[in-house]
């Protein structure tokens, strides 16, 4: 059997209790955001079926206040078991968070699956004297489409 290499599938969601990409990485580094062996994991209600195509290189990409502005690899997906016996996903995430290209989203709930095609691309890495746009300029150019 031929298969066919593919583009990873990739989720994205709001980052809730998020006013930017600062307020992820501080948090990030909490022991709350950390699973047992350290990583950083986000768990969530429902499983996705389509975890064979997430795990080939998919991230988790993170909405802020409208905007997609960063993402993390997603590394593996743990059964986590709540004190109350259910079972949930925990999406173990790579420590790096990546910024993107801003690109506007609508609210929604939970995740959703997020196409290789419709991913913001990464932005390039900051250097030493780089100056970063505003979140709100950033966001606002990115509602225009200039961004």
């Amino acid at each position: 059997m031929i298969r066919l290499m593919t583009s990873p599938l990739h989720l994205i969601k709001l980052c809730v209790g998020a006013e930017e990409v600062a307020d992820l990485v501080a948090w990030r580094a909490s022991a709350g955001a950390k699973g047992p062996d350290g990583l950083p994991r986000h768990v969530t209600r429902m499983w996705p079926r389509r975890a064979e195509e997430i795990l080939a290189g998919g991230s988790l990409y993170w909405v802020f206040k409208g905007s997609v502005l960063a993402r993390q690899r997603i590394l593996r997906l743990d059964e986590v078991t709540g004190s109350d016996g259910i079972t949930r996903c925990g999406i173990v995430l790579d420590p790096e968070i990546i910024r993107t290209a801003a690109a506007a989203r609508r609210p929604f709930q939970g995740w959703r699956y997020l196409s290789a095609a419709d991913a913001p691309p990464d932005l390039p890495r900051a250097r030493k004297g780089d100056d970063r746009l505003p979140p709100e300029l950033d966001a606002a150019l990115a509602e225009l489409g200039l961004h």
